[in-house]
């Protein structure tokens, strides 16, 4: 009787100690797998996102225009207590259909660019700029004038764009700031009184807006930035 042929080269312990490492690694294709699927997700809510917003603005538009532009009187009324609803409702009403025509474009583009920096950054900057601009219409806007429009959004969401890359030294973002500031970097001077039929309040403020949201929401990526900095000083010292 033979004593057994041994356990063969399956068994072999530096090989499955080999395959143990092998295996506690984790897959590079699932890795990238992963992360493309999450960049897939989130331009799928950003369109989603985008589209719904812009398919309100023209069903607002669509009431509107078939009540006489009865709602335009809840847009903003600077200096009286009424017209403080204002901020809340200007952004999604329009003087007509060549207004809201105007804005298209822009919310799309703006809207969809704000969104892919992250839906819960990008709907945070829009709270932002919402409210800064609403609030600064409120307070200088003409009296008696009523102030409507996506368009302090359009500001907000541009200079949200241009300065948060730069505040997080986010290369990718400063790239696409930089795009977008030679597409649409002309309509800044809409932030200068000319057409009095134009608020330029609400295109300032919302500009205004944008700063400051990219100001708030580049906090982590600063803090972090001055924490490297203080720890590449502190092992040169």
């Amino acid at each position: 009787m033979s004593g057994g042929g041994g356990v063969g080269s399956s068994f072999d312990p530096d090989r499955i100690a080999r395959l143990r490492g092998q295996l506690a690694k984790p897959a590079g294709g699932a890795v990238a797998s992963g992360g493309n699927g999450a960049l897939k997700l989130l331009w799928q809510r950003a369109i989603a996102l985008t589209l719904g917003f812009t398919a309100l603005l023209y069903g607002v538009e669509g009431v509107n225009s078939v009540t006489d532009n009865a709602l335009d009187g809840a847009g903003v009324r600077p200096r009286s207590e009424e017209g403080l609803v204002g901020i809340l409702f200007a952004p999604v009403l329009h003087a007509n259909w060549g207004h809201l025509f105007g804005n298209t474009l822009p919310v799309l583009v703006l809207g969809l660019l704000t969104l892919l920096t992250g839906i819960g950054r990008g709907l945070t900057a829009t709270a932002i700029i919402w409210v800064i601009a609403g609030l600064g219409q409120w307070l200088t806007a003409p009296p008696h004038s009523v102030s409507v429009g996506a368009s302090v959004l359009v500001f907000g969401w541009l200079t949200y764009l241009i300065c948060w890359g730069w505040f997080s030294r986010n290369v990718l973002q400063i790239a696409v700031g930089l795009v977008v500031l030679v597409l649409y970097g002309s309509i800044l001077w809409g932030v200068l009184p000319s057409n009095p039929e134009i608020s330029w309040q609400g295109h300032l403020f919302g500009a205004v807006g944008g700063v400051v949201a990219g100001w708030v929401l580049s906090s982590n990526e600063r803090r972090h930035r001055r924490g490297s900095d203080a720890g590449r000083l502190a092992s040169q010292g």
